[in-house]
């Protein structure tokens, strides 16, 4: 039995989970200022893809890169839906 698959979608099922209130809390405290930070981990991760030679964990680096990508464009979403009031503002946050 080959378990790559399974083990992979385990992991991106785990890694998206990860980044759903990480996005939620570097957008409350940080703004979305904080955006460079998820771009230069998605390029690490991308980098460190291409030199892991096994092919379950680059794939998984590979998704984890590309989660810290869209993570860019759910941060500045996330901003719309505090604005909107579907998630609180923090008071102390500078604008």
């Amino acid at each position: 039995m080959n378990f790559s698959g399974i083990i992979v979608g385990l992991a991106t099922f785990l890694i998206i989970g990860i980044f759903h209130p990480i996005v939620i809390k570097a957008e409350f405290y940080f703004g979305k200022r904080c955006w460079w930070v998820f771009a230069l981990a998605g390029i690490i991760f991308s980098i460190l893809s291409l030199f892991i030679c096994n092919l379950v964990w680059s794939t998984i680096t590979g998704v984890t890169a590309f989660s810290c990508f869209w993570s860019i464009h759910e941060l500045f979403e996330q901003e719309k839906r505090v604005k909107r009031g579907w998630f609180p503002a923090n008071p102390k946050k500078r604008k």
